[in-house]
């Protein structure tokens, strides 16, 4: 079996349960004492440091939401000296205020063994090449995944992404093993390796995909084009990034990182605990982070949980891939995008809060159309102003998103009006199989 920590991975539930309460007593008593905000939430919901002693008391703590990190932007949650941060990461904002995760050398040096051990439970050794084709700078996907193939010894490609001609001769000259990337991107690295004619030149045997929602049949084809083994991963830039969970050779859900993290699976309605084997949503609590740890975070995502035995050896606890959110929050090519992001940038250049966002899929890659209504005084037969209102939106919303997204200005009273909750999403990709 593939290892990277062999003694932390394969570790008995008991002495898993141990570093869980330890941790999280530890965290508790850091927070409450460190961040006024948290120590505010706790008194509200009427709980002291002193009343967590078991993993069981964690349902006394307060949940947290994106909300509480955006109020608190950009140093509110911070629980250490900020001289002891050495980097930050980042996600898009909803309203202009990215959320942001600090971290100590300490911080980076487990987030980077998290990443190691996607990459070795993928089959990959100190002999390999891993590509590294997520997104570097603020995104937590290259950094990540370059660090733990580092920790593995792995010679590291950093190409980022994009400029797929020389991804590609990267592969082919450097004999590429494990190639890590969104599954969209490696499904397009496929088809323009296959349409080169280059498929016996380039040496994979796995991939390590995550950032976006996939199918089982998209994983079937990626492998079949490629000649590979394609692997999942889970993590989100709140708990550290990449890494949070994983998948083993079984292929049949994402080991949780429980000797770092406490997963819990919740009815989003209720908020009460699901079995095994039920749809919740994903909670997440941090155990060792240092900087910026988070207390019982709601991730939104709806997933199953599975403490079987896996085959592997490995004892943490398993995950679903996400299945859908509890939220109105879009994963577009790998980037969150809420609806209230694009009614900001169409609100500031003076339109209506009237507009339906349609996503799809073209070639296994994520699409995104805006549909507006023009205001009246806008309205133009004029096809050249019409054109230029258009690329004058899709700048605006490139700019919030950080994606290109097409825009189609139309009629004013031309969407369909709802006498209840607005259809604002048409999601049409089919991608949360249970």
């Amino acid at each position: 079996m593939n290892y990277y920590q062999p003694e932390r991975e394969t570790a008995s539930r008991d002495q898993i349960t141990a570093w869980q309460t330890e941790g999280l007593i530890n965290t508790v008593n850091r927070l409450y004492d460190q961040v006024p905000y948290y120590r505010q939430k706790m008194k509200e919901t009427g709980v002291e440091p002193g009343d967590i002693r078991t993993l069981e008391d964690i349902r006394k703590l307060p949940l947290l939401s994106k909300d509480d990190l955006r109020m608190n932007y950009p140093y509110g949650l911070l629980s250490c000296p900020l001289t002891d941060c050495v980097r930050i990461q980042s996600t898009s904002g909803t309203t202009g205020k990215r959320v942001i995760a600090y971290y100590t050398q300490h911080d980076i040096e487990l987030w980077e063994d998290c990443c190691a051990r996607a990459i070795v439970a993928a089959g990959g050794t100190a002999d390999d090449v891993v590509q590294v084709s997520y997104g570097y700078g603020l995104f937590t996907g290259g950094p990540g995944l370059n660090g733990g193939s580092h920790k593995v010894g792995c010679l590291t490609v950093p190409t980022s992404s994009g400029n797929t001609d020389r991804q590609i001769q990267f592969m082919c000259d450097l004999k590429t093993t494990i190639i890590c990337c969104t599954p969209s991107y490696a499904a397009y690295l496929a088809e323009s390796i296959n349409e080169r004619g280059l498929r016996d030149k380039i040496s994979l045997k796995a991939g390590i995909f995550g950032a976006e929602a996939w199918t089982e049949q998209m994983r079937h084809d990626i492998e079949k084009s490629l000649g590979l083994k394609a692997f999942d991963i889970y993590g989100l830039t709140e708990m550290s990034g990449p890494g949070v969970s994983f998948e083993c050779f079984e292929q049949k859900g994402m080991h949780v990182n429980e000797d770092h993290f406490i997963v819990e699976c919740l009815d989003p309605n209720t908020l009460e605990p699901v079995p095994d084997g039920e749809r919740g949503e994903l909670v997440f609590t941090t155990l060792d982070k240092e900087a910026s740890p988070l207390l019982r975070y709601r991730t939104r995502d709806i997933g199953i949980l599975s403490h079987e035995k896996c085959s592997c050896g490995r004892t943490f606890v398993r995950m679903s891939k996400p299945l859908g959110r509890s939220d109105d929050m879009l994963i577009v090519k790998g980037v969150n995008v809420f609806p209230s992001q694009i009614e900001e940038v169409l609100l500031d250049n003076g339109y209506q809060a009237n507009y339906q966002l349609v996503v799809d899929r073209a070639g296994n890659s994520d699409t995104l159309e805006v549909r507006v209504e023009m205001t009246p005084d806008m309205f133009s037969d004029n096809l050249d102003d019409i054109g230029r209102y258009e690329k004058q939106l899709v700048a605006a919303l490139k700019s919030m998103l950080g994606i290109y997204s097409k825009v189609s200005l139309v009629n004013p009273k031309t969407i369909e009006r709802s006498e209840g909750k607005a259809v604002r999403v048409i999601d049409k990709r089919h991608l949360y199989n249970a």
